[in-house]
């Protein structure tokens, strides 16, 4: 049923319904440890590096979604650990609110598993990203036990997705592989190439830079010559 047709059939609207269905503040949890917080941090850092050029996305992490003008502040369900909704506005907001944002919903979600809310990761946001989201990939990962499983959505059915010889997952919305590098959740490109933070791209370009000069110290070539 669409967001129109709701607010048409409910006449009278409980005091715990979320109305007015505009200008709507997050209401999240704090992350559960630290190392749930670097990880989010980690894959928010990692894409916008990657698409810094691109404005036609939004990526967030910890951020509820509002799906319904008369969805309860008190329902189970609240925000993904991370999402990426393609084919908008590239700004910040305080939430994500579907029937301001044109009806769009995630294209991609990640869960983060932890001891009290992996059951409802794996069954109930499952579904509800399949049957309601209607999420094209939707992704988990614990990283203390390093559980990951990836889902893609085809004939309105989440399918597993297959990892390939390295252990990695397709994105097929991202255009990347997941996959675990050095304890935490990573980008790879098509070709297998970690996808760096910007960190460690300016550390690269500095270690290419002292290369150079030492090559061209070797050659008798002042670097600051050149």
């Amino acid at each position: 049923m669409i967001i129109a047709q709701e607010l048409e059939l409910k006449q009278d609207i409980s005091a715990d319904v979320i109305f007015p269905p505009s200008d709507l503040y997050s209401d999240e949890p704090p992350v559960e440890t630290e190392l749930h917080l670097r990880q989010i941090i980690l894959l928010f850092k990692c894409l916008e590096w990657l698409w810094k050029d691109r404005t036609d996305f939004y990526a967030a992490g910890n951020l509820t979604i509002y799906y319904s003008p008369n969805q309860k502040k008190s329902q189970f369900f609240r925000g993904p650990d991370f999402f990426v909704v393609l084919g908008t506005e590239r700004k910040t907001r305080k939430s994500w609110v579907v029937w301001e944002e044109d009806g769009k919903y995630p294209n991609f979600i990640l869960e983060i598993l932890s001891p009290s809310t992996a059951n409802t990761d794996r069954e109930y946001k499952k579904e509800l990203y399949q049957n309601t989201f209607r999420t094209p990939d939707y992704f988990w990962f614990d990283p203390y036990t390093f559980e990951f499983a990836g889902f893609y959505l085809t004939n309105g059915k989440y399918q597993p997705l297959e990892p390939n010889e390295k252990g990695h997952l397709w994105s097929e919305q991202l255009g990347l592989y997941l996959g675990i590098h050095q304890g935490f959740l990573r980008y790879f490109t098509p070709g297998g190439e970690l996808v760096p933070t910007p960190e460690e791209t300016a550390e690269e370009e500095t270690k290419r830079a002292e290369r150079l000069a030492a090559k061209l110290r070797e050659l008798n070539i002042d670097p600051d010559t050149i």
